[in-house]
């Protein structure tokens, strides 16, 4: 068998490279041929990576339109030559016998408010959402992957037309790399991030704040005494403007600024929960890895939430508001110590579940399927 996978970039890291990378070493691993299509392949290395600023957006929509038109006939033409291999696309390109829904940007959009703004201002939006009608309204691909339950309903309320079979194959986590901390990494860890001994520390990761509800936190963490937050993720404008929230609810001694950092694996041992109250998410992978780590998760039930989180066992699901953020909060302000062994352990074993040489089995069975 030959698996050839699509994806502007496949390196290790968070998103949809992340997740081709951890699929393609655990394919090699079963003993499946694996190939690549990048954009190396699609001969668009030349254009700019994306990054801060008007330049920056602008980079990133050419790389987006540049993979989605001339990748497309790339791709195509480089599957064309290897007529035995069964193709997964994660983005982009029009091509591929399984399409890897990553996330609906018209559900995306919708959950945030103000959608009709939010397009027509945005010409990388109106530009996904065309692609996207022509990808789930004909037969570009033979299957979709949905990340969760979830996400499976919502791509068929939204693209009631849709052709093929969806099928649900949720993301894994790197359950060596992510582990519990020993007791000596957890101290070298809380004070590397300046946090105190006694602190309930609380991680926020992920760099659209709005989304991800890291207002909705900082004021839930406000009323909870003794609630640190860090905040893993943002751009220097955009931290700015949580400085000026904090500042006005009081709270600069207990919330911290971490801001970009090249890997969040420190910042989770560092933590006795991890907060996501988001309007949308398609598959945050930071949820696992949270929870791989033992930290429990205080989430809204979106996305990857309500599939890995159950309530008051390895985790909290609360409502996307400040009331319901603090609720999970005090939950986990009131716990002993023996009641945070125990929610730790029933995180880490949730995990457990989600290996990602067990999620490429998956894959390995539906490739098989469409041979």
């Amino acid at each position: 068998m030959r698996i050839v996978q699509i994806a502007p970039e496949i390196a290790p890291g968070s998103g949809v490279g992340g997740v081709a990378h951890h699929l393609e070493e655990s394919f090699v691993r079963a003993g499946v041929t694996t190939e690549r299509f990048t954009m190396a392949e699609a001969h668009g290395t030349w254009l700019p990576e994306p990054g801060e600023g008007l330049r920056g957006r602008l980079s990133l929509l050419a790389r987006v339109v540049w993979f989605s038109t001339v990748g497309t006939a790339l791709a195509r033409r480089f599957l064309a030559t290897r007529p035995d291999a069964v193709s997964i696309c994660h983005n982009d390109v029009l091509a591929g016998d399984v399409y890897v829904n990553h996330g609906i940007l018209r559900v995306a959009m919708r959950a945030r408010g103000g959608y009709a703004w939010r397009m027509a201002r945005n010409p990388l939006h109106l530009f996904t959402a065309a692609r996207d009608a022509v990808r789930y309204r004909g037969r570009t691909h033979r299957v979709v992957v949905n990340l969760t339950r979830s996400e499976r309903e919502a791509l068929r309320g939204t693209y009631p037309g849709l052709r093929v079979p969806a099928v649900v194959i949720g993301n894994g986590v790197d359950v060596a790399r992510f582990a519990p901390p020993s007791a000596a990494e957890r101290v070298a860890a809380r004070s590397a991030a300046g946090v105190p001994d006694d602190a309930t520390h609380v991680v926020f990761v992920g760099h659209e704040f709005d989304r991800k509800g890291l207002g909705l936190l900082l004021d839930a963490a406000a009323t909870v005494p003794g609630v640190h937050v860090s905040v893993v993720g943002g751009t220097p404008d955009m931290l700015a403007g949580v400085r000026a929230h904090v500042e006005r609810l009081g709270t600069s001694d207990r919330v911290h600024l971490a801001g970009r950092v090249p890997d969040p694996l420190p910042w989770l041992h560092t933590a006795d929960a991890l907060a996501l109250p988001s309007a949308y998410e398609a598959n945050a992978l930071v949820v696992l890895e949270a929870l791989a780590c033992g930290v429990p998760v205080v989430a809204t039930p979106v996305g990857y939430a309500p599939d890995v989180v159950e309530d008051g066992r390895n985790g909290w699901l609360v409502d996307r508001s400040a009331a319901g953020v603090r609720r999970g909060l005090l939950a986990l302000v009131a716990l002993d110590d023996t009641g945070r062994d125990e929610v730790s352990r029933h995180a880490r074993q949730s995990a457990e579940r989600h290996d990602w040489d067990a999620v490429a089995r998956r894959y390995v069975a539906l490739a098989k399927e469409l041979s």
